[in-house]
């Protein structure tokens, strides 16, 4: 191969948008790639493993199953052009029907297949907004009128939320902007904070998680060590927030603070930035800010 061919799963992951924990999946489950070893031992993958990579993403967003999507593209004469499946349907359109059927059943195995699925087929924006953000609020308002036991709800949180952590594998990463992410005291809430990050890593910023319940005292602490741009801290409840209030309101001297969470429908200080809306897009609006 030529060196152009030889790439490491980083680079193949950007090429084709899938994920490198669902290519090590792919490569695991279905064999679809047949990488190299260089001198030092890293796996190389060519160009047409690529064109596999492609493949199957396209079948999946057309609604194959991956397994069968996989040997379709394992099969097929990639070099081709008659290889490729026609227009991709819209890979949202069942996700969040299946993930609730997953959740009703305990079916963790047929959750985590509607999210390799969903995230071969969707950009990661597309994804949070689209199916998790939505499937969220709806597994809060079905557990609050009785639809679902507390075992569901807390299920659906757990599969949700080690996917998105998957997703923001080296967040921290490069970025030409630098955000601190937590929770303030008492907060145990940080699902959709994650989603705001990864919404974030996708415009090109740096992230520093600190994640739920977290003193002020580290958050501060952090600040001094790493310098971020903007500190961002997501509440449920107000009340969460009086106590560090004044803390936050002389952080934002210095840079962007910012609430989020149903606590930003609250009213907020002078200086402290309200982020009310949609993770996604209140993470295009803190970029456009920046900018």
């Amino acid at each position: 191969m030529a060196a152009e061919s030889h790439l490491r799963i980083g680079e193949l992951s950007r090429r084709a948008g899938v994920s490198p924990e669902l290519l090590r999946q792919w490569e695991r489950r279905y064999d679809l790639l047949q990488p190299t070893r260089s001198p030092g031992g890293l796996r190389l993958y060519s160009l047409d493993d690529l064109e596999r990579v492609r493949l199957m993403a396209r079948h999946i967003a057309n609604g194959v199953a991956a397994r069968e999507a996989a040997a379709l593209a394992a099969r097929a004469d990639i070099r081709s052009p008659s290889a490729l499946p026609g227009p991709a349907a819209p890979p949202v359109a069942a996700a969040r029907e299946q993930l609730r059927r997953a959740v009703e059943a305990f079916d963790e195995p047929a959750a985590q297949a509607v999210m390799d699925e969903l995230l071969a087929a969707a950009t990661v924006d597309a994804a949070l907004s689209e199916v998790v953000l939505p499937f969220l609020r709806e597994v809060g308002d079905r557990w609050q009128r009785g639809e679902l036991s507390v075992a569901q709800e807390h299920f659906a949180t757990h599969v949700l939320r080690g996917r998105l952590l998957g997703l923001a594998r080296g967040w921290g990463g490069g970025g030409d902007r630098r955000a601190l992410l937590a929770c303030p005291p008492g907060e145990r809430h940080d699902l959709a904070l994650i989603a705001f990050g990864l919404a974030l890593r996708a415009r090109g910023w740096h992230i520093d998680f600190l994640g739920s319940d977290t003193p002020v005292e580290s958050i501060l602490r952090t600040v001094e060590v790493v310098n971020p741009e903007a500190v961002v801290i997501s509440a449920t409840a107000p009340e969460l927030l009086t106590p560090i209030r004044a803390e936050l309101t002389a952080l934002a001297r210095e840079r962007t603070v910012a609430v989020a969470g149903a606590a930003a429908h609250s009213e907020q200080p002078a200086g402290l930035l309200a982020l009310t809306g949609d993770p996604v897009r209140e993470a295009a609006r803190m970029t456009e800010l920046a900018a």
